[in-house]
């Protein structure tokens, strides 16, 4: 093997060494910025309480195959009176006491679920 191609290999490689932790490190940092805009812009929200339905719910599981820890996030959609739906992440003790087509009151701050109040059956 001429001495010219390995030297190109181990530019290579060395270059890789570089850039490879560069990009997880800003991918990180993207995320980190996103979550921390959506926080900031949670808090800045006002604390809204609307008429709503449960329209569907849905949990995503991660981790778990030969993994020690899997994690479970819960999900549920409800759609206000005037048509309009949002997707809201819950812990599992609230999306356990929903159901779909549960009508009531849901308090949100942006895009961060408080509650929901189930309206009472008139007999």
């Amino acid at each position: 093997m001429p001495i010219e191609s390995m030297s190109t290999g181990f530019d290579l490689f060395n270059t890789m060494v570089v850039i490879v932790p560069l990009i997880i490190i800003g991918v990180f940092v993207f995320i980190l910025i996103k979550e921390l805009g959506e926080w900031s812009s949670n808090n800045q929200s006002a604390i809204l309480t609307v008429p709503a339905e449960v329209v569907t719910k849905r949990s995503r599981t991660s981790g778990g195959a030969g993994d020690s820890s899997a994690r479970t996030s819960y999900y549920v959609t409800f759609q206000m009176d005037s048509g309009d739906r949002m997707e809201l992440k819950m812990n599992g003790k609230e999306y356990g006491m929903l159901a779909e087509e549960d009508l009531g009151t849901l308090t949100f701050q942006g895009t961060r679920y408080q509650g929901f109040e189930r309206r009472k059956l008139v007999e």
